[in-house]
C-alpha cells in the first residue's frame, strides 16, 4: 500500500508541480506526518524531492525530473511502452493519450513499429465492425442474432448469448450459449456472415472451458 501511494504521490507532483503536505494528506487519506515520512522515503531512494516550509513553501520535485531515471531502467521503460502499443495494435479503441502521456513522463519517443491486423484482405471494415458489435454484446450481456455458415457450407440463423471472444490457433472465435440448441457452442468469427445486436439481455453463465462442447468449425 505504501509503495503504491509513493508512486501516486510522484505522479501527482509531476502533474501539479507543487503541493502542500495537508493537500497530499487529504488526497491520499493519511496524516501529514505520514506524508513527510513518504517524502523521506522517496528522498532516500534517490528521488529529487524537496519540502520547503513557510507560507509559499510546499513539496515539489526537481524541475525536469524524469520518473523512470530513478525507478525504471531503459529496457523496462521500452517494455512498458511496447506492451501498451501492442494493445492498441490489436484494435483496442481506448484512450491512446495514455501512450503519449507515458512517453512524455519517460522522456522517450516511441516509434510506431508494430502493426497487428486480424481482418481478411479487403474485409477490414466489416471485420472490425463485427468485432466491436460482439465486444459490446459480451460486455453489456446482450443477445445477438447471427447467420452462420458451417464447414459444410450450410447456413443457419441463431440467437446466441455471447460470453467470450477468444483468439486461438491464428483464428478468432466466439464462445456463446446457443438458444436454439440450448447449449454452449464455439463460433468461428469469419463464418459469421451476418449479425444483429438485440435489446434482450441475459445473465452470463460460466463457459465450461474444460469440456469439448462441439467441433469448433461445425454447428449441429
Amino acid at each position: 500500500m505504501s509503495d503504491n501511494r509513493l508512486f501516486k504521490m510522484l505522479y501527482y507532483l509531476l502533474d501539479k508541480e507543487r503541493a502542500t503536505a495537508p493537500e497530499l494528506a487529504a488526497e491520499f487519506e493519511v496524516s501529514t506526518r505520514t506524508i513527510y515520512r513518504d517524502v523521506e522515503a522517496l528522498s532516500s531512494a534517490g528521488i529529487p524531492i524537496y519540502a520547503e516550509p513557510g507560507r509559499n513553501g510546499g513539496i515539489y520535485l526537481l524541475q525536469d525530473f524524469i520518473l523512470d531515471r530513478a525507478i525504471l531502467s531503459e529496457n523496462e521503460k521500452q517494455e512498458i511502452l511496447t506492451a501498451i502499443q501492442s494493445i492498441f495494435a490489436t484494435g483496442y479503441t481506448g484512450e491512446k493519450e495514455l501512450l503519449t502521456k507515458l512517453s512524455a513522463i519517460f522522456n522517450v519517443n516511441t516509434r510506431n513499429w508494430l502493426e497487428v491486423d486480424f481482418s481478411r484482405w479487403g474485409k477490414r471494415i466489416y471485420d472490425n465492425s463485427k468485432f466491436e458489435i460482439l465486444k459490446t454484446a459480451v460486455i453489456q450481456c446482450r443477445e445477438v442474432k447471427i447467420v452462420y455458415e458451417n464447414s459444410n457450407s450450410r447456413r443457419s440463423t441463431r440467437i446466441v448469448q455471447p460470453l467470450k471472444i477468444s483468439y486461438k490457433s491464428k483464428e478468432w472465435y466466439l464462445k456463446a450459449f446457443c438458444m436454439k440448441k440450448q447449449g454452449f457452442r464455439i463460433f468461428k468469427l469469419n463464418r459469421i456472415l451476418e449479425l444483429e445486436l438485440l435489446e434482450n439481455t441475459f445473465v452470463p453463465r460460466p463457459y465450461p472451458e474444460e469440456k469439448i462442447i462441439c467441433n469448433r468449425h461445425t454447428l449441429k
